[in-house]
């Protein structure tokens, strides 16, 4: 079983910055990956970025260039840097890790505005 608990959602104008940090416990030693996915009303869970045990990255092509996704092993937290945010960024953000199976975190809302 793995535990993960996001913080950092909040409101933002546009341009700003907001970091969100995923903290995980239990059998984390059995994470294969970890990454992030967000979700608007009425819309599919939408891949954000994902990080793989050995530090391999992905990003949605959306948020390239712009979201860094990132480990602190010693804190067993991930950590999503979201710089330059725009209005079509808001969502609930969900961090999940991957076992044999996906565990998902409760959300952090996270509303840019314009």
């Amino acid at each position: 079983q793995v535990q993960l608990v996001e913080s950092g959602g909040g409101l933002v104008q546009a341009g700003g910055s907001l970091r969100l940090s995923c903290a995980a416990s239990g059998t984390i030693s059995r994470i294969n990956a970890m990454g992030w996915y967000r979700q608007t009303p009425g819309k599919q869970r939408e891949l954000v970025a994902t990080i793989t045990s050995s530090g391999r990255t992905n990003y949605a092509d959306s948020v390239k260039g712009r979201f860094t996704i990132s480990t602190d092993n010693a804190k067993n937290t991930m950590y999503l840097q979201m710089n330059s945010l725009k209005p079509e960024d808001t969502a609930v953000y969900y961090c999940y890790a991957l076992t044999q199976r996906n565990y998902w975190g409760q959300g952090t809302q996270v509303t840019v505005s314009s």
